[in-house]
């Protein structure tokens, strides 16, 4: 599963959906930096596929970081991938 996060202006924690595939993941990657680099405000809705109930809606002026993630199963350590993360370990 990939997990693509968005930042927006002064929101301090990311919106975050998922991808099956890699493909896919980096296909809404794509379109979030085609939306942030037109520069004009417009309004871009991403669904999940983990929870095809959640949905996003999001006035690209407002975006600042695209991110993609892979969640890998075997993976225990409790650390987030994300922006945050390295915050979290040098503050420590």
């Amino acid at each position: 599963m990939f997990t693509i996060d968005l930042i927006l202006k002064y929101t301090p924690l990311p919106l975050s959906v998922q991808r099956k595939t890699e493909e896919d993941a980096h296909a809404v990657y794509e379109q979030v930096q085609t939306a942030m680099q037109t520069g004009s405000p417009a309004v871009l809705e991403l669904t999940c596929e983990q929870q095809p109930d959640k949905k996003v809606c999001i006035v690209t002026q407002e975006l600042c970081a695209v991110q993609i993630s892979q969640k890998s199963g075997g993976s225990a350590t409790g650390k987030q991938p994300g922006f945050f993360a390295a915050l979290a370990e040098s503050s420590s």
